[in-house]
């Protein structure tokens, strides 16, 4: 198939991209050494060459289509054998595990390059969780060889333990748990600051430093109020919240605390998916999240608000990321628009998955909208004392 798009073209052709900064320095610095890390950090994500390297990443399908070993690597790497499934996933391939004594478990593995970095991430950081206390996350199970993950012939791969419970999505999102889900996130957070991870510094697309160039992305987006709203607010990050991102709290983060990925549970708020975890401003997972449940139009925040004062009182916010955070999250619900209508087109079929989150960020940002840097402020900071359970 031709393709018309030079972007497009140009990310389809790009190849893996290492890491930007020396890894073993996540998490360790502090005073002026991190602040020059953070600018050094954030100028290294905004450069063409990270931007391409980050969307090549996505612009490729998950090997769903090759054949499926993970029973055999299950039993090669861990001598375990059970009963597999296989879940929706956008980048590797997921497997639910049942073993024989009813115990489930998640495999995910991958035969691109880029998951080496991905995975040696993601079981770093949720190995570095264990012991923490106010949420939960899953467990690594370590290879038969004592590694967190596995490299065979071209596909790596790694064993957690599922979480039980309910996922955010699926649950009624009342003003106490939206409070609750704030204070577990802000305390991942906390958590995270103290874990030092390898591959920090990878390319992913969803980094504050990608988001500048994501219009060039526009052409997919269908025209109307939506697109008209994605330019004001991707207008508005550029002009007024990148110029000052650096001179926030920034370390190791989740970096997707959807709704899909945190869950309901017995021992409290669970958090999944750290995939597109990295080096990013701390409060960018309190946008996020924010973000992902702008859903009352009767409330400046759209009922945000309860998740922001859930936050703030474990981590008290900044002066500059109060005036940061409505545009970080209106510029977050942006790039998922985006992001994903420009997924949906290279990957028709696989549209209904990838749009998952798409109309909560468009209802989101039409909610938002209205909001300018003081307005959204002030919104903020009437946030934060405004709901004790």
């Amino acid at each position: 198939m031709k393709n018309n798009h030079p972007q497009q073209a140009r990310i389809f052709e790009l190849g893996a991209y290492g890491d930007l900064v020396p890894d073993e320095e996540a998490g360790q610095l502090d005073g002026s050494t991190a602040a020059g890390r953070d600018h050094l950090a954030y100028a290294a994500a905004s450069t063409e060459a990270y931007f391409l390297a980050a969307a090549a990443s996505l612009a490729m399908r998950p090997g769903a289509s090759e054949p499926d070993i993970s029973a055999a690597l299950l039993k090669r790497h861990y001598g375990l054998t059970g009963s597999i499934a296989t879940l929706s996933s956008e980048v590797e391939r997921t497997v639910d595990v049942t073993l024989s004594d009813g115990r489930r478990l998640i495999l995910k593995t991958s035969t691109t390059a880029e998951a080496v970095d991905s995975f040696r991430f993601q079981t770093a950081a949720m190995a570095g969780l264990q012991g923490f206390t106010g949420f939960v996350a899953p467990e690594v199970l370590r290879t038969t060889s004592g590694a967190l993950m596995f490299e065979q012939e071209g596909t790596c791969g790694y064993l957690r333990t599922r979480i039980e419970g309910i996922p955010l999505h699926q649950t009624t999102l009342t003003p106490d748990l939206l409070f609750r889900t704030g204070s577990a996130l802000a305390r991942l957070d906390l958590a995270l600051e103290l874990v030092s991870v390898p591959a920090a510094h990878r390319p992913v697309l969803w980094h504050v430093g990608c988001w500048s160039r994501l219009m060039e992305l526009e052409q997919y987006l269908p025209s109307g109020s939506i697109a008209d709203s994605v330019r004001v607010a991707m207008s508005e990050y550029a002009e007024f919240v990148e110029p000052q991102i650096s001179d926030v709290a920034w370390q190791v983060t989740h970096n997707d605390p959807s709704p899909f990925n945190m869950m309901v549970t017995g021992e409290g708020m669970g958090f999944i998916d750290f995939g597109d975890g990295c080096w990013s401003p701390r409060i960018q997972d309190l946008a996020i999240a924010a973000s992902h449940v702008v859903g009352d139009s009767t409330l400046p925040l759209g009922g945000a608000e309860h998740l922001i004062a859930g936050y703030a009182s474990v981590i008290a916010l900044s002066a500059l990321e109060a005036k940061l955070l409505v545009g970080l999250m209106r510029a977050r619900q942006s790039a998922l628009i985006l992001v994903n209508y420009w997924r949906s087109h290279l990957f028709p079929a696989d549209a209904q998955y990838i749009k998952k989150n798409v109309a909560r960020a468009e209802h989101g940002l039409s909610i938002l909208a209205p909001l300018g840097v003081a307005s959204g402020e002030v919104a903020v900071l009437a946030a934060m004392p405004s709901y004790h359970p």
